[in-house]
């Protein structure tokens, strides 16, 4: 089971602001750390398998759930 450290719901929120959002959390972590995000956003399942592709960061979960989505980013090491 992974550990999360952090969590951030980004509900009602249109791209891009999901990804400013988590951008902002991810900075407060250390290297290694997950942060687990919910979105409502359709979008945001691309968006985020591009992001943590173009940064580094390991997208660990990727799931759907009556219109939510739930991410598992886990931080890039430095």
């Amino acid at each position: 089971m992974t550990v999360i450290d952090a969590e951030l719901d980004t509900s009602g929120l249109i791209c891009p602001l999901p990804i400013l959002k988590a951008k902002k959390a991810l900075a407060g972590l250390r290297g290694g750390q997950v942060l687990h995000i919910v979105s409502t956003d359709p979008e945001s399942v691309r968006d985020f398998a591009t992001f943590s592709q173009q940064l580094g960061h390991v997208l660990l979960e990727t799931r759907e759930e009556a219109g939510r989505f739930y991410f598992l980013l886990r931080k890039r090491e430095s």
